[in-house]
């Protein structure tokens, strides 16, 4: 389903070229002070380590994860496994690399189509937006996509997901604003059916993780569209806020526990320098990051590569 990050995609430049220059603000925010405390420095001492453990935290990787880095650098220079500092960035990037690869997994696979992936998250995150540019990806990637507008609550939303759907070239299964969201996904989910459709998204209201109504209607939505199609929904992307940081990964945490999250989509990463927080959501959640938005264009929704997201900050 998802595309080569060497692969080339609409908008200029290859897509590993496009999640660099996206991901430029946590490069310089995080890898460049790295580099910037072991620079010139041929001891590893206590100074060092607590830079070295400020850097990490504030890039909102985690303070587990920064915790084990650290830990993971002292044992080695008391073995005498670490010849001089500028040997930490390469074990620091190891790391990170390993956590990432540690929560990737194989997307879902269905034996009989559709496939249905439920979009959930808070007000703001960009859920509707990131539907769009989904579903125009998968259609170029071959799919035959068709989005519900079970977002029936915010005013235009559904306005909004058509205008995607005539970009996407996808068709849209629609109700009146203040239908009942199980309603649109049962609707949906019997025409992608019908239709014959590779892929049914689900485009879900915001809704505060600590409401417990509200993450109720979503569990009714889950319900339902079990019924219709068997193991539906396959696939639950929580929708973040890549600026929120740390915010970023208690949603993740209650948005898990009450609504079946399977994979993360971290929107506005173009925007921080704390894109360290995909770091946090796979140690902490042991969640894949699937999708990055880095961008206001319709084709700035890039896949997720562990590989090529540390690659575009370290290398």
């Amino acid at each position: 389903m998802l595309s080569s990050l060497f692969g080339s995609g609409e908008g200029g430049g290859s897509l590993l070229d496009r999640l660099k220059q996206g991901i430029e603000k946590t490069r310089s925010g995080f890898v460049d002070r790295i580099e910037d405390v072991v620079h010139g420095k041929k001891e590893i001492d206590a100074d060092l380590l607590d830079e070295l453990e400020y850097t990490l935290i504030t890039a909102d990787i985690g303070v587990r994860t920064a915790t084990e880095i650290l830990e993971t650098i002292r044992q080695r220079v008391d073995r005498k496994m670490v010849a001089d500092a500028g040997e930490v960035r390469a074990l620091i990037r190891a790391h990170l690399l390993e956590v990432l690869q540690a929560a990737d997994r194989p997307e879902a696979r269905v034996g009989q189509p559709p496939l249905v992936i439920m979009m959930v998250g808070v007000n703001g995150a960009g859920k509707t937006t990131t539907t769009g540019k989904l579903a125009r990806r998968l259609q170029e990637n071959g799919k035959t996509v068709l989005m519900a507008a079970a977002d029936t609550f915010r005013a235009a939303a559904i306005e909004q997901l058509e205008v995607w759907a005539t970009r996407a070239d996808t068709d849209i299964i629609r109700q009146s604003q203040g239908a009942d969201p199980s309603a649109v996904v049962f609707d949906a989910l019997q025409a992608g059916r019908a239709r014959k459709a590779d892929i049914v998204i689900v485009d879900t209201a915001g809704r505060l993780h600590t409401k417990e109504n509200l993450m109720a209607e979503l569990e009714k939505m889950r319900r339902t569209a079990g019924r219709v199609i068997s193991d539906a929904p396959h696939e639950v992307y929580l929708v973040l806020d890549a600026t929120t940081g740390q915010n970023g990964l208690e949603q993740a945490r209650k948005f898990t526990e009450a609504g079946g999250v399977t994979g993360i989509v971290l929107t506005k990463l173009d925007g921080t320098a704390k894109g360290g927080i995909a770091i946090a959501i796979a140690r902490e959640l042991n969640l894949p990051i699937r999708y990055a938005g880095v961008g206001e264009k319709v084709t700035d929704l890039l896949p997720f590569d562990p590989e090529q997201y540390i690659a575009s900050l370290f290398d």
